[in-house]
């Protein structure tokens, strides 16, 4: 849908598939402080992984950004990066907070 939005307004942009394509720690660090979030927050706590390896645990920062660099399908999703500022697009007219 983010995509679709993106395509409609006419705005250019850059998929990245982090599934395929793991970010590097340094990568995952600068879009959390982009997003202006702590890392356990951009968890998708509805996931099997999550559930599996994470629920009732206390991590920390680096603990959290460790976790998503090895179970990728934990980072919440569509992140919209525009310049020093980034959204999770849910719902898709978040977007719109970029400009």
């Amino acid at each position: 849908m983010a995509l679709a939005y993106l395509d409609t307004e006419n705005k250019g942009y850059q998929v990245i598939e982090y599934l395929k394509e793991i970010p590097t720690k340094t990568d995952l660090e600068g879009i959390l402080v982009k997003l202006g979030m702590p890392a356990e927050e951009l968890i998708r706590k509805g996931e099997p992984d999550y559930k599996e390896h994470f629920k009732g645990k206390s991590l920390n920062e680096s603990e959290w950004i460790d976790a998503m660099l090895k179970y990728p399908k934990l980072i919440e999703r569509p992140i919209v990066v525009s310049g020093s500022k980034a959204i999770v697009a849910r719902p898709t007219e978040r977007i719109d907070e970029l400009n």
